[in-house]
């Protein structure tokens, strides 16, 4: 008695799909503009990145701090107290800003250089 045998053939839709996971998982050749904007990309990341996460801590911070000054003057009827609180609260989130951009530049300052060096090697 002969086996019956079922082959299948991927559509090309499917064959895309395949080649599309393959490709996450081959070792990538990169050349050496690939790896300079690589680079680049990476020290933008450095300056921008702590910046941003300093001043999203001190804003929540500040944040909590005015909402519970907040809580204190209307659920709590400590009115003068909930009202010192809320203004050390909002000071703590006016800071915000100043720290990102403080920090912001000490950053630009470290590594400026090194990125403009990447980037005027990359546009020639």
């Amino acid at each position: 008695m002969e086996k019956e045998t079922f082959t299948y053939t991927y559509s090309a839709p499917e064959q895309e799909e395949v080649r599309r996971i393959q490709e996450k998982y081959l070792p990538k050749e990169k050349t050496e503009t690939e790896s300079k904007l690589d680079q680049l990309r990476a020290l933008d990341k450095k300056v921008d990145q702590p910046a941003t996460i300093l001043a999203v801590v001190v804003g929540v911070i500040g944040t909590l701090i005015f909402g519970f000054g907040m809580a204190l003057a209307l659920s709590y009827n400590r009115t003068a107290a909930g009202i010192i609180v809320s203004v050390i609260g909002f000071a703590v989130l006016a800071c915000a800003l100043p720290v990102h951009n403080k920090v912001l530049a000490k950053q630009k300052e470290k590594y400026g250089p090194q990125i403009l060096e990447l980037a005027e090697e990359l546009q020639k």
